[in-house]
């Protein structure tokens, strides 16, 4: 072990002592201060747009006139989903989804107002994050300052030196790997970190003990992502003769990684498990909606039984007999039968989706590149099952507000001359507002067992690979 620190330190000395490495090194750090400075002060500004809007759609709606409810469930609610608090770091698919959603009765209506809705056709090439930053860039400079870290010393006659003095070639690699990570991670780490607490502050949120755990696992996720790179980096080394052909072959990992692969998996995925358009998927519900029948039409064949059933149940023969009002009460049916539909549809929706996903997510027990990727946007907050828990809750709002109003109709109102009635606007006052409760950590990690196993198979094989290793390259 001492002897591993000893050439871990040695390592020390010859990345401060390479100008073009310390030069990169304050480059790559500038542009993560500048990524963070950007997105933190970005994720303020819409926060508060979205918190002041959310407050005038509230406003709006407890102060609106006297109206029938029926009129009120078509007035609607728009309900703001407000940026993770760590989207500045990771931006995930943020820019790409909606923000605000209409609420309505009979009709659930898809998320809009994304950022990249307003942005011009730059925006594909992505936008300059840390997570992008750490994620692409990092590595190529760990490629260059490790390509030479063992096929230098080949070249320059210094490795028989080294291992003739009793230096194994196993405490060689180790020391070599620990030099450049504890070079590259005191640095970016550290970014990172002050980052998170700087966040943290600015958004009142230090003692938020789930954002807490966010940023650990984070900075854990990224120190293994290092560690893995810096292995890469120093194995393709050792077993290259010369810097030259190592330094060409790490670029060719770093774009097969980092450019290729994710490509393909995306390809692939789509290929595999194809998943129906937005109109496709209007167009289904609609379709299946036609086969129960149209609550707006109490006359309608397929609510004929529904009627019998009523009227059996409060054991009357017409619906003038019946003690409520049976207008309000279809509509709750009728509302209750297209939210099932549109949950069904949803839900398969959501599951190919997945499906989709689910190649990079495999694809990462061979490429860290997608490892990361795939656990840094749910910790983040920024991935596509915290957009889904938006639109799950925000359905699960509308539809309990739909109902709600149904049953002042159904109770409150008369049916002679229902349309001209009107109930007190003290109603909508009491009605809950939405406000939106974020996925926690917990079952956002659930959703990424196999990239978290991808994760803990490369630090296994990290672990495992070098002793062999070593024994490869000293038989060379």
């Amino acid at each position: 072990m001492k002897d591993v620190v000893k050439i871990a330190r040695h390592e020390w000395v010859i990345l401060q002592r390479n100008r073009v490495a310390v030069v990169l090194l304050l480059v790559f750090t500038s542009l993560l201060l500048i990524a963070a400075y950007v997105g933190i002060d970005s994720t303020l500004q819409q926060n508060s747009f979205r918190r002041e809007y959310q407050d005038i759609v509230k406003t709006q709606w407890m102060d609106q006139p006297d109206r029938h409810p029926h009129r009120v469930a078509h007035y609607g609610y728009l309900a703001f989903r407000e940026k993770s608090l760590l989207s500045f770091f990771d931006f995930g698919i943020e820019t790409f989804v909606g923000n605000a959603v209409f609420l309505e009765a009979h009709r659930q209506n898809t998320i809009n107002l994304s950022e990249a809705g307003f942005s011009n056709g730059i925006l594909r090439f992505g936008e300059l994050s840390m997570a992008l930053i750490l994620q692409l860039l990092v590595p190529l400079f760990i490629f260059f300052v490790g390509y030479d870290s063992v096929s230098g010393l080949k070249q320059n006659g210094i490795l028989k030196v080294i291992l003739s003095q009793g230096v194994s070639m196993r405490t060689l690699l180790w020391g070599k790997m620990m030099g450049i990570f504890s070079y590259i991670s005191l640095f970016f780490l550290f970014v990172m970190l002050a980052a998170f607490t700087t966040n943290a502050i600015i958004m009142q949120h230090f003692l938020d003990w789930d954002l807490m755990a966010r940023i650990f696992l984070i900075l854990l996720l990224y120190a293994i992502y290092f560690a893995t790179c810096t292995w890469a980096a120093v194995m393709v080394s050792a077993f290259s003769k010369k810097p030259g052909n190592a330094l060409v072959a790490l670029i060719v990992i770093w774009m097969i990684c980092g450019v290729i692969l994710p490509k393909v998996s995306q390809t692939v995925g789509t290929g595999i498990y194809p998943s129906v358009s937005k109109l496709e998927f209007e167009k289904e519900i609609e379709e299946d909606l036609s086969k129960v029948g149209d609550s707006h039409n109490p006359d309608d064949q397929h609510f004929a039984a529904f009627r019998a059933e009523t009227l059996k149940k409060y054991n009357v023969e017409t619906v003038d007999e019946l003690p409520i009002n049976y207008a309000g009460y279809v509509m709750a049916e009728g509302e209750r039968i297209t939210s099932t539909l549109f949950n069904t549809h949803f839900d398969r929706l959501v599951t190919s989706y997945k499906n989709q996903n689910s190649i990079a997510s495999y694809l990462s027990f061979i490429n860290p590149y997608l490892m990361v990727r795939n656990l840094s946007m749910p910790l983040s907050g920024t991935d596509m099952e915290h957009y889904f828990d938006f639109q799950k809750k925000a359905e699960t709002f509308r539809y309990n507000q739909a109902q709600w109003l149904n049953e002042i109709h159904t109770n409150e109102i008369q049916r002679v001359n229902d349309k001209a009635q009107r109930v007190s606007n003290s109603y909508f006052k009491n009605q809950e507002v939405f406000h939106y409760q974020k996925l926690k950590i917990a079952p956002a990690i659930k959703n990424q067992i196999i990239p978290a196993l991808a994760c803990l198979a490369w630090l296994l094989l990290m672990a495992a690979s070098v002793g062999y290793l070593s024994k490869q390259v000293s038989a060379l």
